[in-house]
């Protein structure tokens, strides 16, 4: 059922009212809270329940059919939408087994490589380690209902959580629940995403053609305080992952937004 609640909603200004109430019902989903198939309320019980107008809860869910995240049908009313490319809701930080979850799919791993090894220069700097420190390196393929989805490199000190090594990261573990048992919460992650072709080892695993196209992201996650605690790069197979974002425009003075159309500003 869902658990919408006026009280939940951001109050953050510089976003939309419908893009807040957009971010509500998508992290309800990405929380599990609404599967596949689930009903949403109406939108006039949806508006009473975060007090907001109708106007602003119909704009909502037409970005959210539009993402591809609901489906909406005259007459029947809105749907939590079946899997088809699967991703996070705009500016959402999921583990692999929480996006799962969010879908009603069963997210399970395939270990492809570990590895614990001294950290290089740079990577003890970016870390704030001892050069030498040890760290764990984790590749996985990931797959959601069996089906492949993506291959997943991590690396993180292991001084962060050093029964990592000894974990059996096949099936559904996460690496962010290990680091959380730890006291480390993965709070922010920095994306860097480029389209670019299968290669020859990455085309099986992902069950794809040579030369097909898939999405490179670089990725490094942050704690609580800020710190770097794990980075690596994760290849998406195109068809089956969809990133998305929310785009802020700067906020602007109106002499500033008048000189840049060219037209001169209104007295103050």
């Amino acid at each position: 059922m869902i658990r919408l609640d006026g009280t939940m909603l951001s109050t953050d200004e510089a976003q939309p009212l419908y893009y807040r109430v957009y971010r509500l019902i998508a992290d309800e989903i990405a929380s599990g809270a609404l599967k596949p198939g689930d009903r949403l309320p109406a939108e006039r019980a949806i508006g009473e329940r975060l007090g907001v107008s109708r106007v602003t809860v119909r704009r909502a869910l037409g970005a959210l059919a539009g993402d591809g995240i609901i489906k909406s049908s005259t007459g029947r009313g809105s749907f939590v939408a079946s899997l088809g490319p699967v991703g996070e809701p705009p500016n959402a930080l999921l583990s692999f087994s929480e996006l799962g979850a969010a879908r009603g799919l069963v997210a399970s791993s395939r270990v492809l490589r570990t590895e614990t090894r001294p950290a290089t220069i740079d990577e003890a700097d970016a870390f704030r380690i001892a050069p030498g420190a040890q760290i764990f390196e984790l590749e996985r393929l990931r797959l959601l209902d069996d089906v492949p989805v993506a291959i997943n490199l991590n690396r993180v000190p292991i001084a962060l959580a050093p029964e990592i090594a000894t974990i059996d990261f096949s099936g559904a573990t996460s690496l962010y629940a290990v680091l959380q048992s730890n006291g480390v919460v993965p709070t922010r992650a920095d994306f860097s995403i480029q389209a670019v072709a299968a290669d020859e080892r990455q085309a099986p695993l992902l069950e794809t053609d040579a030369s097909a196209p898939v999405l490179f992201a670089d990725h490094k996650t942050f704690d609580q305080r800020g710190m770097l605690v794990e980075f690596g790069h994760t290849v998406y197979r195109g068809d089956r992952y969809r990133f998305r974002a929310a785009l802020l425009r700067p906020a602007v003075s109106a002499g500033e937004e008048s000189s840049r159309a060219g037209t001169p500003a209104e007295p103050s």
